[in-house]
């Protein structure tokens, strides 16, 4: 049996930290032996330090773990990061430069050229850039990795299968869950009978973080897509599962039976190395007039799943869609999980 890579969580009694949790229990390659968090729940064993947000019981695995402070040196191999991020940069340099590889949820690098913001299905050969990071951080032994923000996770897979048409534009108008604003998130007199139509910093996000993703590697950097995305965000009164009503101009005249299929047939190499938590269909496409939605669409995978429904040509751009993801699963936790099953296929992570 092959010994599995010790892993820590820095945040780990919030919403993500949580899922990073669920997740991780009885992972063929990953065991958690280090927990991290904030002051308040330093000195205090798991259970005592946290109260378990999420259907069903705190795995009992880690109970009595101890939580630690957020810095160096914890008792693991590799941390998993969901640190908010205005402390993310500090704690996760500091932690990349005392030699841990760090995977990280959080915003703090994932626009730094020499990082790579990875999507398993998309752009693996970004992770070329983990050396280049090396050598531009003067003694930096370890290494960051970042996954992208929730709502870009969901658009940029939803548009790779559509490159080969060529995008010129792509415009988004997401409606996200609750729980991607944490716990206790948004007041409840705030979101109840309303929709809230601004979120910090999100708009932005998806519009730069999709372009790197879509990009390519030039030597040491990355040449970002050549396409224009423009994004209006939405926070709704959902508990779980981001959806997005996308519109996309294409550079070629394609017929809608090829953009169905590009997208219901895409397959990358997370699905050719079975990777434990790669969904076998990465892009559920749905005919019925009323779907995805939510609550019935957003496990699809074990979360880890888009679902796209009412694919139609548009009178304005060319084609509409409405695309779904799990914002905590293939959103958050479950996608910088992903990624570190990719790094150790691929020997980064030994």
């Amino acid at each position: 049996m092959t010994k599995k890579l010790r892993v820590g969580i820095l945040g780990a009694t919030g919403m993500v930290g949580q899922r990073f949790v669920e997740l991780l229990e009885d992972h063929p390659q990953f065991q958690i032996t280090g927990l991290a968090a904030s002051d308040r729940s330093q000195g205090k064993t798991f259970a005592e330090a946290c109260t378990w947000r999420l259907a069903g019981e705190m795995p009992e695995f880690v109970k009595a773990l101890p939580v630690q402070a957020p810095a160096p040196p914890l008792d693991c191999d590799l941390v998993f990061s969901s640190l908010p991020g205005d402390i993310a940069r500090e704690t996760e340099g500091n932690f990349a430069a005392a030699g841990f590889p760090v995977i990280s949820n959080s915003s703090a690098y994932r626009m730094d050229q020499d990082v790579p913001l990875l999507i398993p299905e998309i752009n693996p050969k970004h992770l070329a850039l983990i050396e280049v990071q090396k050598k531009s951080r003067d003694g930096q032994h370890g290494f960051i990795v970042t996954n992208p923000n929730c709502s870009t996770i969901m658009l940029a897979l939803a548009l790779a299968p559509l490159q080969q048409f060529g995008i010129e534009s792509v415009v988004a108008t997401t409606m996200q869950a609750l729980s991607g604003a944490g716990y206790p998130g948004v007041a409840s007199l705030a979101i109840s009978d309303n929709v809230l139509p601004f979120i910090e910093s999100e708009e932005e996000k998806i519009e730069q973080e999709t372009l790197k993703i879509l990009g390519k590697l030039n030597g040491e950097m990355i040449d970002p897509a050549s396409m224009k995305v423009s994004a209006q965000c939405h926070r709704v009164n959902v508990s779980d599962g981001h959806l997005a009503a996308v519109r996309v101009k294409l550079k070629d005249s394609t017929p809608i039976d090829n953009v169905k299929q590009a997208l219901s047939s895409f397959s990358a190499l997370p699905q050719e190395l079975k990777l434990h938590s790669a969904p076998e269909q990465v892009i559920i496409v749905r005919e019925e007039k009323d779907r995805p939605q939510p609550r019935l669409d957003r496990d699809a995978g074990k979360g880890m799943s888009i679902t796209i429904g009412r694919l139609q040509p548009d009178n304005v751009l060319d084609y509409r869609f409405v695309v779904l993801s799990h914002n905590t699963i293939r959103g958050a936790a479950g996608a910088a999980i992903l990624n570190a099953e990719l790094m150790l296929a691929m020997s980064i992570l030994k």
